[in-house]
């Protein structure tokens, strides 16, 4: 019998000749501290996109608001089912023939590893192609970006990437207990079989392709806004534009330095002919960075906010005596102002208004 399709036996094997020998008491210092940081990261950040979707309803703020606290809500969730899952694993002493002898909780900790892996790369590559929309197209963004269509896109994420996490499940493969017996995820040692390598090769594309969508979106609004601000005079109704793209280009950055090794790796592993050459060592410290991008995506909005860039740059100019950067742009005026003046000059009847100023005036 094929132990990569009988549930109650799929992966027990490895643990009989496992090459990868971790420190417990490291491992578990490391999935408690990622665990409790991660949280108190992600909560922080929905406190404040709750507040700031609260205060700023306009159509051209409020959906990047929702697709970032879907983000940040789906990384939340990720340290806490996936850290629980971790650090009940060690205090077990990974004895998983003792505690997983159905392979349920394999399965379920597979799924979500899987789930929460390629969500926030797919949400992050959805979040660049809204922005993408309202800077190129602002009166198609303003008509068509309705709340409830955020909501249907961010539905649409979600039940994609549950699809792709229960794939081997309706397919009848069973998650694998990786070399360090810590955690599960597709088949990644001995990989002999086509759908194996399938799994491994779907998920390092998909990842590869949201960071590629990512970054051909980003490059695109990046460079509509510097044209927009070199030509045109007028430069009110822009800031809010300047402030979500730069937290944008955080998120990718952070996404693609953390997310490059492990995809890297699992992709070196699908293609791989004579097995796999990846040590155990070298996957666990991949695991780790992918890791710290569900730590850092809060801080990008904790941060990377103007009140929080004002204060730095006055804080750096005070220290250093001189003027390091013109802020003048970005002080231009607050995120209210200019989302009214963006939605006045967007909208069609500002220009018969602007009309009708001067027969006004002359009928006076």
């Amino acid at each position: 019998m094929n132990s990569s399709k009988s549930p109650g036996l799929a992966g027990f094997g490895i643990l009989k000749n496992t090459t990868c020998h971790t420190e417990k008491k490291i491992s578990v210092f490391f999935s408690i501290i990622f665990m409790t940081v991660g949280i108190l990261s992600n909560s922080l950040a929905i406190v404040i996109l709750m507040k700031a979707y609260q205060r700023f309803r306009q159509k051209s703020k409020a959906s990047f608001l929702l697709l970032a606290s879907g983000l940040v809500v789906t990384d939340l969730f990720g340290h806490l089912i996936n850290g629980a899952i971790a650090v009940f694993v060690y205090a077990s002493d990974k004895d998983w023939i003792r505690f997983n002898q159905s392979n349920i909780l394999c399965s379920v900790f597979g799924i979500c590893m899987v789930f929460f892996g390629l969500c926030p790369l797919f949400l992050g590559s959805v979040m660049a192609v809204e922005r993408c929309i309202g800077v190129t197209k602002p009166i198609f963004h303003s008509t068509k970006m309705t709340s409830r269509h955020v909501k249907m896109m961010l539905t649409m994420v979600c039940l994609f990437a549950v699809l792709i996490a229960l794939l081997p499940i309706l397919r009848f493969r069973a998650y694998q207990i990786q070399a360090s017996r810590t955690w599960c995820f597709y088949k990644t040692e001995h990989v002999e079989d086509w759908e194996d390598r399938f799994y491994l090769l779907l998920f390092s594309c998909l990842g590869f392709l949201a960071l590629a969508i990512s970054f051909l979106c980003n490059a695109v609004t990046g460079i509509t806004l510097l044209r927009v601000k070199f030509k045109s005079q007028q430069r009110q109704g822009r800031s809010h534009h300047f402030e979500m793209i730069i937290q944008l280009l955080a998120i990718m950055c952070v996404s693609c330095i953390c997310w490059s090794p492990f995809l890297v790796t699992m992709a070196r592993i699908g293609i791989s002919e004579g097995g796999s050459k990846e040590t155990c060592e070298t996957i666990l410290f991949a695991l780790r960075m992918a890791t710290w991008n569900q730590i850092l995506d809060p801080w990008v909005y904790i941060l990377l906010r103007k009140a929080v860039l004002r204060n730095l740059y006055k804080i750096t100019s005070g220290c250093c005596g001189v003027h390091v950067i013109n802020l003048h742009m970005w002080e231009l005026s607050s995120i209210k102002n200019s989302l009214k003046v963006a939605a006045i000059s967007e909208s069609p009847g500002s220009s018969k208004q602007k009309n009708l100023q001067p027969l006004s005036s002359m009928g006076q």
